[in-house]
């Protein structure tokens, strides 16, 4: 219905334009209409006759009054009034407020759904933790944004392509790999200290016990050979881990620590793969960090952003000139040791995303990866490349409480509550809808007992119980015997006229803008809120009247109402990756 007052507008602009009501080379405005704040002021508001005022040498409110007089007649609006500095807005017919319950019946699971994006290539890029442990629950605010607008893009026409990539190259994996392999050597019966920035969790004894299973003692040292020479742990760790990693490399030979490695990285990227499966979350791809340097891709960005002119050599290393581009500072885009950097790698992903033929790429990263937007954008303006394709979306981690105490988060130590234990705690709908009820951006607090909780203080169980609340009236009305008998297009909707119907057809006619909207923000958390509103005045039109009653023409009016109100819960909350269930 937006559109189509949009559309009027700009009718009455050009009829206006050639009646001489506007001069001939006015620029004409992109239409803005949006829903009025006030009911009492109708249904929509545009701002048109303010913003174009000045170029047509008029005042607000006596232009707002010459578009009205030419906007052409619509069986859809009811009145335009001009108010207050100049605001036209526009009141629907009762017909079209109806029309939003009949077509959300007829399109069903269509409903709300829009060409807006229409061949317009999208990938997005979303959770990408590092394959070093199990996922724990600030990656899952991440995995629900993710998939959700992703989602909410396709609704919207977008052509979508979900990727996680996998960082399975650099020193992390290094770490990975020594810290499993002490876990091996200590299920093999070796008293071999383990590091203190080793990866500590539990996750990796019990799959380097399943390593000793498969492979025995091939890869057994013993401990003198192993720590023998290193350097003191307790005054320089991180230096202490680096020679615990060269040692192993010295100690196994390339095959044996690539099975290692390879091994460990396998059962924890599959680990995470169900973690995400069972969350209800799928990709088109998991991208390879590790390929794009085995198929010369990370060499050959790196090439072409010297052959652009944007790199030089200091103290033995290779600096792209980021500053130069709006970063902060320059960056290192091969070490002394002559390594590319993950920085290298971001680059070449990057230039391989657009190579891929995206018109858009979205990155979903955490909010403390801030820091890297400027020398990625500053990148891909390097290549030649519009930097205004990338859009990063950050995503504050989660903090979990229980009981009013906060839990503990820490990778490394092993210390964390994992996305699967959130899952099997509050279930996947209720931590799904949590995580996208505010913007990404905005710090979150995720209390698990009011998760858990049944009451409407609980918005996931208080919209899921709107939809199981609709389907119990539909059973009630068939035990005793009865059906809705008007098709949805014949049913006497004018008969809807208190305040609580009203509102759930403006609401339900609302939805489609609200999928839109949310697509083109990129903002899937708009559609959390619509549909807490959407359940709060359900859950208050079903107090305050009965739908199975004696008058079948109103009777049969009420319940398409809240069928049509059904579809649209079951419509919003899918693209949440929501359930909708039948009873609860």
């Amino acid at each position: 219905m937006k559109r189509h007052v949009a559309s009027l507008l700009a009718q009455a602009l050009a009829s206006l334009r050639d009646a001489g009501g506007l001069p001939a080379d006015v620029e004409l405005p992109e239409i803005q209409v949006e829903r009025a704040r006030d009911r009492a002021h109708g249904d929509y508001a545009a701002n048109t006759a303010m913003v174009l005022a000045k170029a047509a040498r008029c005042k607000p409110r006596d232009l707002a009054e010459q578009i009205r007089a030419h906007l052409p007649e619509s069986p859809s609006i009811a009145e335009v009034a001009v108010a207050g500095p100049g605001f036209l807005n526009f009141t629907l017919t009762p017909a079209a407020r109806h029309e939003a319950v009949r077509s959300a019946l007829r399109e069903g699971g269509q409903y709300g759904r829009s060409q807006v994006g229409a061949g317009h290539r999208i990938h997005i890029e979303f959770v990408s933790a590092n394959p070093t442990g199990p996922l724990h629950v600030g990656h899952g605010r991440g995995a629900a944004f993710g998939d959700a607008l992703a989602s909410v893009l396709e609704a919207a026409g977008f052509q979508v392509h979900r990727e996680y990539y996998v960082n399975d190259a650099g020193r992390q994996m290094d770490i990975l790999a020594v810290s499993f392999w002490l876990r091996y050597l200590q299920a093999a019966g070796e008293d071999v200290p383990f590091p203190a920035k080793g990866y500590q969790g539990a996750y990796i004894t019990a799959h380097a016990q399943e390593l000793l299973e498969i492979d025995g003692d091939a890869h057994v040292h013993n401990a003198a050979a192993i720590i023998d020479g290193l350097p003191d742990e307790a005054s320089d760790p991180e230096g202490y881990l680096d020679a615990l990693v060269a040692r192993a490399r010295a100690l196994l030979d390339h095959g044996a620590y690539e099975r290692v490695l390879g091994f460990a990285l396998e059962a924890i990227l599959g680990d995470i793969r169900a973690d995400l499966d069972a969350f209800g979350v799928t990709y088109h791809q998991y991208f390879s960090e590790r390929e794009l340097a085995d198929n010369g891709r990370i060499e050959a960005a790196v090439q072409r952003l010297a052959d652009a002119g944007y790199t030089y050599e200091a103290d033995g290393a290779l600096w792209f000139r980021a500053s130069e581009l709006g970063d902060d500072k320059d960056r290192v885009l091969r070490r002394e040791n002559g390594l590319t950097t993950y920085f290298a790698a971001d680059v070449a992903y990057h230039l391989d995303k657009v190579e891929r033929g995206f018109d858009t790429l979205v990155n979903v990263w955490g909010a403390d990866h801030h820091g890297y937007v400027p020398r990625v954008t500053a990148s891909l303006q390097a290549l030649g490349i519009d930097p205004s394709c990338l859009d990063v979306r950050l995503v504050q981690f989660a903090v979990l409480y229980r009981g009013g105490e906060k839990l503990p988060m820490s990778t490394r130590s092993g210390e964390f509550v994992t996305l699967r234990e959130l899952r099997d705690e509050v279930g996947k709908d209720a931590a799904r809808f949590f995580y996208v009820m505010r913007r990404s951006e905005q710090h979150m607090d995720f209390d698990l007992d009011l998760a858990k909780s049944e009451s409407a203080d609980n918005p996931v169980y208080y919209c899921q119980y709107a939809h199981a609340r609709i389907c119990s009236v539909m059973r009630q009305l068939e035990e005793r015997g009865m059906r809705v008998a008007a098709d949805p297009e014949e049913a006497a909707l004018e008969r809807l006229d208190a305040e609580h119907e009203t509102i759930l057809l403006d609401l339900l006619g609302r939805y489609p803008e609200v999928v839109e909207a949310a697509a083109l923000s990129r903002e899937p958390h708009q559609v959390a809120q619509y549909l807490r509103e959407l359940a709060a005045a359900f859950h208050t039109y079903y107090n305050a009247v009965p739908f199975i009653i004696e008058d079948a023409a109103l009777r049969d009016a009420r319940l398409t109402l809240v069928l049509a109100t059904r579809q649209v819960l079951a419509n919003g909350l899918g693209l949440l990756g929501v359930d909708a269930p039948e009873a609860m």
